[in-house]
């Protein structure tokens, strides 16, 4: 998963789906690792963005004003086959921005 994104606030309560592309199912013969994730905001405020799986919260990133953030996942958690992984953006109600994000997965 990588991209560029727009996006806007609703509230840091209240996250929503980034974008369509960015709802992915786990085959259902293959298990799921999520070993890096890179992001950057060009937004004047801290967003965070929320990897969910099968609608949980699995991971919060956040990611402060102007910045860029490299997390390395030195734990990783088996995510079972057919898990609908999600990645959603939270940020202050009329905050916009553009989100530049790269997501590291391993199938096994």
């Amino acid at each position: 998963m990588q991209g560029v994104y727009g996006f806007e606030g609703r509230g840091l309560r209240h996250s929503s789906l980034l974008a369509a592309e960015l709802s992915f199912k786990l085959p259902f013969h293959k298990r799921g690792q999520l070993t890096y994730f890179r992001a950057g905001n060009s937004s004047d405020a801290l967003i965070y963005l929320l990897l969910l799986g099968s609608g949980q919260p699995l991971r919060y990133f956040p990611v402060g004003a102007k910045a860029s953030l490299h997390v390395q996942l030195a734990i990783v958690e088996d995510l079972a086959p057919e898990t609908q992984l999600e990645v959603h953006v939270g940020a202050p109600e009329g905050v916009n921005g553009t989100v530049v994000i790269d997501i590291g997965w391993l199938e096994l």
